[in-house]
């Protein structure tokens, strides 16, 4: 399916014409930010990083090492890793992204990403969770696509937006339960390749986890299409 790629400029993350007119301001509090960054020092150090997280699931754990529950059934996903836990800022700066179109937001966010996720192991192509193309059409945008673009471009990685496709509208996962949510989004995804080999390695990104649900669909069906290893960046993970 074409047109996942944003309606909007593909600019708005970044920002870049705009940011030499005005002096950056924080996002969250509003006091003068850091140079280049729409961060003040005080809020950039308040950014909740998780100490010790599972490293196929990303949950937040008391010690380093894999959970029980992806040691008892491990996931599609080879890793997944989290910049953020869903704490305050994040669970203010997201959904001023998801769903009010504050770009500003996704800029910080995308920077911070870069920086968390740079000594990790390099995929071959990061594909950004997709919207279906109806609620892409309602909402103008994909907030993965908004933080996956300067997240690739920061880290000098292809960017396959088209990789991954929706086929088939699903619910809202966040009315959903778990077991709603997995059921929810089953033979959701499509591969579009196009005649071209798939990338090996490949990350998939998006702005929050929270069961896992929508990344283990997508893995799924890149996996089934031959790629051999799908690992997942998010923004935050809920615990």
């Amino acid at each position: 399916m074409a047109g996942t790629v944003n309606q909007s400029p593909g600019w708005k993350v970044d920002g870049a014409p705009l940011r030499w007119l005005l002096p950056p301001r924080c996002v969250v509090c509003g006091d003068p930010g850091l140079p280049g960054c729409d961060l003040c020092r005080a809020c950039r150090a308040d950014l909740p990083a998780p100490r010790h997280a599972c490293p196929r699931c990303a949950l937040p754990q008391p010690r380093a090492g894999t959970c029980a529950g992806c040691t008892a059934a491990p996931p599609p996903l080879d890793a997944a890793h989290a910049a953020f836990a869903y704490a305050f800022p994040l669970d203010r700066l997201l959904p001023r992204l998801k769903f009010h179109r504050d770009f500003a937001a996704g800029r910080v966010l995308a920077q911070a990403m870069a920086e968390r996720f740079a000594g990790l192991p390099r995929p071959q192509a990061l594909v950004p969770v997709p919207l279906h193309r109806t609620r892409l059409r309602q909402r103008g945008y994909d907030q993965a696509l908004e933080l996956a673009r300067p997240l690739a471009r920061a880290l000098r990685l292809p960017l396959h937006a088209d990789l991954l496709q929706r086929s088939r509208a699903t619910r809202a996962q966040s009315r959903l339960d778990a077991d709603a949510r997995r059921q929810n989004l089953q033979d959701a995804f499509r591969v579009e390749s196009r005649g071209s080999a798939l990338p090996h390695h490949v990350v998939l990104v998006d702005d929050v986890m929270t069961t896992g649900a929508t990344l283990h669909a997508a893995a799924r069906a890149l996996r089934a299409a031959g790629v051999t290893r799908v690992e997942a960046w998010v923004c935050a993970r809920v615990a």
